[in-house]
């Protein structure tokens, strides 16, 4: 059984994220992660504060893994993942970059109010 509150579907965590000014999207450069302002993160810069699986109901072409991620500066955002065999982060060096960020799992509730 589900406790109360918990979010269970993508689009439920990204609209928390949107309503929250939080939608931004970390995503893989040469020069680390960025989310198009022109400044870039490194692994020792952010915090995974939350991580959620999806798993594809009817596809597993659709599990993805989403990433809260906090920089040191205090921005929120997210990096979204293909996992498995359909990871689109083919040799992009994303997955060594995910595996150097520290994870510190926050409850929910303390992120989304």
């Amino acid at each position: 059984m589900e406790k109360p509150g918990v979010m269970t579907t993508l689009s439920t965590v990204m609209e928390k994220l949107r309503l929250k000014r939080q939608d931004n999207e970390f995503k893989m450069t040469p020069e680390g992660f960025g989310i198009g302002n022109g400044k870039f993160y490194q692994p020792e810069e952010l915090t995974i504060i939350r991580t959620y699986r999806f798993e594809g109901e009817s596809d597993p072409a659709d599990a993805i893994i989403l990433y809260l991620l906090e920089s040191k500066d205090g921005l929120i955002g997210y990096s979204m993942d293909a996992y498995g065999a359909y990871s689109n982060h083919e040799n992009d060096g994303y997955d060594d970059f995910i595996r150097k960020i520290k994870v510190e799992d926050r409850d929910e509730q303390l992120i989304f109010e």
